[in-house]
């Protein structure tokens, strides 16, 4: 059965997503910034590291999202088999540390990432940098904004809207920028890169960590990032609904095909932002 969005619906859950990114913010930033933490360093299965700040932000997302009609699936949840959620027509996906090497490495560049999917389609996200203290969030029917957070207080979507910029935020003076991964440029992104400057000249090259590059792209501070290295769906699920509903698009490698989300293989395919 398809689920209509009625705007009223889409307002509270995205406030629920908003005031959840603020807090599991606060709750990294604690450990973060505490001269005393190890970070409690752990290896998953595929000797990826986990920190107490992954779990802890976890745990208040949860805590907020739990209490909404819909399913969620998070990075540091269980895993949970596609039998159970092809059932799921909306579901949230989260990444409640997405950049864990980037904090790990204390250059800042992590995100907590709050999606809401429906039919295999981003409808809302929620992207927050907590050493930046900036906030990006996105809904359909609503827009896609930026701000810059000042105090976590319970602000009404209204009051955060307008006091935000609303994506994209146009800059004709700058150059032709490609945007790419710090942790992750393979050869083929390389190759790729070499195509896009053959069609548009010499093009600046930034890198950034986690799904800060595809805000980048939505708020039009770059122009296109190449992705052609492993990424799960709760890596970009937020970043996509941010990019969407400020009229950018995210496709797999062939420029046609829509990137999905809850499908059989949580990996993403290749794909491309622009």
């Amino acid at each position: 059965m398809h689920f209509d969005f009625q705007y009223d619906i889409m307002e509270q859950l995205l406030l629920s997503a908003i005031h959840a990114a603020l807090e599991a913010g606060n709750a990294i930033d604690l450990i973060y910034n505490d001269p005393k933490s190890d970070f409690g360093i752990e290896r998953k299965s595929d000797n990826s590291p986990l920190t107490i700040a992954d779990k802890k932000s976890h745990n208040v997302i949860i805590s907020y999202l739990k209490d909404t009609p819909y399913p969620i699936l998070s990075e540091e949840g269980r895993m949970i088999p596609y039998e159970e959620r092809k059932q799921w027509n909306t579901l949230w996906i989260i990444d409640p540390l997405d950049g864990t090497k980037e904090f790990i490495k204390k250059n800042g560049e992590f995100t907590v990432n709050i999606a809401l999917v429906e039919n295999g389609t981003p409808v809302l996200g929620v992207i927050y940098l907590p050493v930046k203290r900036t906030l990006y969030f996105a809904a359909k029917g609503i827009g896609s904004f930026k701000t810059e957070v000042n105090s976590i207080c319970n602000q009404s979507l209204n009051e955060w809207i307008e006091a935000s910029q609303k994506l994209p935020i146009s800059d004709d003076s700058r150059p032709f920028r490609i945007v790419a991964s710090r942790s992750h440029c393979s050869e083929e992104t390389m190759a790729f890169i070499s195509q896009v400057e053959l069609q548009y000249g010499k093009a600046e090259l930034v890198s950034s960590g986690s799904s800060i590059k595809i805000c980048m792209i939505a708020e039009g501070s770059a122009d296109i990032y190449p992705r052609f290295a492993p990424t799960m769906e709760w890596d970009t699920a937020a970043g996509h609904a941010i990019a969407l509903y400020a009229d950018k698009q995210i496709y797999q490698q062939d420029n046609t095909t829509p990137v999905i989300y809850n499908k059989p293989d949580l990996l993403n395919p290749w794909f491309i932002v622009r």
